[in-house]
């Protein structure tokens, strides 16, 4: 089915002719076949968005609907792929183009002549339905790939071969109502349909990232959603590196949405050199990037997004643990504003389309924790983490606001707090995590109740310290009590010893939840006997000097095999040292 341009703006395409296409095809344009999908149709006109640039294209150009909806391949090979919005591989395309991509090339996302050992795990005879297993290939040394039935097939298992196949190559044969049903190692999926699930549960468990601030303070659970917002300069890249390294998932989908064209340089030179600290091996051994930059066409933006977020459901569906880190969501409401206005919809706030805060959130519920399809009862989770990059600063627009009333975890980045070299710079007085309530079983269960209650009394410390600055600003610190000086020495231990992590010294990188726990009782327990010592009368200076104050600062860089004695040892000396001070002041 074919039609004819009768108006082109910019990336937005008008053609007539269009009777039998539908909403959501895919569509070539023009001599050179440029990639485009239909937003809407009017009778037999629809609008089209391209998604690569549409300079030289002019009316009377043929338009030729694919009749498919924009569609991903999944299957092995993707892991260690660099695609752009569209999934079109960008390795492959600069082997076939130069440095430059050429508009309308056309390569498909997984590699055809690569050859997979493929494994069977069912028989013939067996009977499937949708998302059962079967077989394996191993894609890499980190990831077993499990090969699926696709979620709207089911049948007999006719026959199942084993050995080295490409990814479209027949490896099942499945007998359906429909007939025969010819499975390969490639399924694809519309990038803008949910991939289904059996049910959905509440996340329970929470995203271990080895960053004291987001784990104790602001926590993550798997299946969970959070949000980046931080003006220019202040750290997301940073936060988005280490989550990427340091989380317990087993896949991480990078989506590189309109960010500038030396940040994405930056990650895709920096993640090849990332080392997966559970395997040893880099860290591209299990993520997937996706990368369309601000110069790339705008349309192609929106639907990286979607790309993403559907590679990571399909990991999903095999039982992992995935995160998606989308970078940033600005951007992408920016491509979806442009394209409103080419369409010319009626604006919203600040010239956004009325649907943004629809669209934002058919984003992140595609997160969760499920029971993926299957006889086998797998679970799988899919976290998305969204940076958000407000012009200014200024969380009051409407991109910042709408995700905060979707997302249940803010990490709020402060530029004063990058320009202060304190990273993680996520300001600890405006984030919130809403998941609190639902890790409390988890963390009472595997760290005790005490961590809680000391995360508790921790924020309730950096609070107070908010205020005190006040005062000290108007009267001095001299003015000030022993009690609420001590309240501030404490607050900047929690600050400086606790909530402030180096990501180039090895043992302050990761810290686990254990050794967070115990550093946090650690510098409460110097709060509680200070608290008793000054009761008795103790100099409040000669209780900072002591040498244990200044061994818990240090003790966020001792080895992770020898922390627990060490912090035995430096609470043994404080306890001594404090005590002295105390017997001291009595004496006297």
């Amino acid at each position: 089915m074919s039609g004819r341009i009768v108006k082109v703006s910019g990336p937005l395409v008008v053609a007539e002719g269009m009777e039998d296409a539908n909403m959501a095809d895919v569509v070539r344009v023009g001599k050179q076949q440029l990639i485009g999908e239909i937003l809407n149709m009017t009778g037999g006109s629809a609008s089209i968005q391209v998604y690569e640039e549409t300079s030289g294209l002019g009316p009377g150009a043929e338009v030729t609907t694919t009749g498919m909806p924009l569609s991903v391949e999944l299957g092995p090979g993707m892991l260690e792929g660099i695609y752009d919005g569209i999934q079109r591989p960008l390795t492959e395309i600069r082997k076939l183009c130069g440095e430059t991509i050429a508009r309308g090339v056309q390569v498909p996302a997984l590699n055809r002549e690569k050859k997979w050992d493929f494994v069977p795990t069912v028989q013939a005879g067996d009977k499937l339905s949708g998302g059962d297993v079967i077989g394996t290939v191993q894609e890499t040394s980190a990831v077993l790939h499990k090969i699926m039935v696709p979620p709207n097939v089911a049948g007999t298992v006719k026959e199942i071969k084993s050995g080295s196949f490409t990814v479209t190559e027949t490896v099942c044969v499945l007998e359906t109502a429909k007939g025969e049903e010819n499975l390969t190692l490639m399924q694809k999926w519309p990038v803008r349909v949910a991939r289904p699930y059996d049910r959905k549960f509440t996340p329970s468990q929470p995203l271990m990232t080895g960053q004291r601030i987001i784990d104790t303070m602001f926590p993550l659970a798997k299946g969970g959603t959070a949000a980046v917002p931080g003006p220019f300069g202040s750290g997301k890249t940073v936060v988005q590196h280490q989550l990427a390294k340091w989380s317990d998932v087993d896949i991480v989908v990078y989506i590189g949405c309109g960010e500038r064209g030396n940040e994405m340089t930056d990650v895709l030179m920096e993640f090849p050199e990332l080392h997966d600290p559970n395997t040893g091996e880099p860290l591209m051994k299990r993520t997937v990037l996706i990368a369309n930059t601000s110069d790339m066409p705008v349309a192609a933006r929106e639907a990286s997004i979607y790309t993403g977020i559907t590679i990571a459901e399909y990991f999903r569906d095999m039982g992992y643990d995935v995160a998606v880190i989308a970078d940033s969501t600005s951007r992408w409401a920016e491509a979806l504003r442009e394209m409103s206005g080419r369409l010319e919809e009626m604006p919203g706030e600040e010239g956004y389309p009325a649907y943004l805060a629809s669209r934002l959130a058919q984003f992140y519920e595609r997160a969760g924790c499920v029971e993926c399809l299957g006889a086998d009862e797998r679970r799988g989770s899919l976290t998305a983490i969204g940076a958000v990059s407000p012009p200014g600063g200024d969380i009051s627009e409407p991109v910042s606001q709408a995700t905060m009333r979707i997302v249940k975890v803010f990490w709020g980045l402060d530029a004063s707090l990058a320009y202060a070299r304190h990273f993680p710079a996520i300001n600890w007085l405006t984030s919130y995590s809403l998941y609190l309530d639902t890790l409390r079983g988890w963390c009472d269960e595997n760290l005790g109740r005490s961590f809680m209650l000391n995360r508790g009394r921790a924020m309730a410390l950096l609070q107070k310290e908010a205020e005190l600055q006040e005062i000290v600003k108007l009267v001095g610190q001299d003015a000030l009590s022993p009690t609420d000086n001590l309240t501030l020495e404490s607050a900047k231990m929690i600050r400086e010893d606790f909530l402030q992590q180096n990501a180039f010294l090895e043992n302050d990188q990761y810290s686990s939840f254990d050794r967070q726990a115990r550093l946090l009782e650690l510098i409460l327990r110097y709060k509680d006997l200070c608290d008793a010592a000054i009761a008795r009368g103790a100099d409040i200076w000669k209780l900072y000097a002591i040498a244990a104050r200044a061994a818990i600062g240090r003790a966020k860089t001792v080895p992770a095999e020898s922390y627990q004695e060490v912090y035995a040892q430096i609470e043994a000396d404080m306890e001594q040292q404090i005590e002295e001070v105390a017997k001291e002041a009595e004496a006297e």
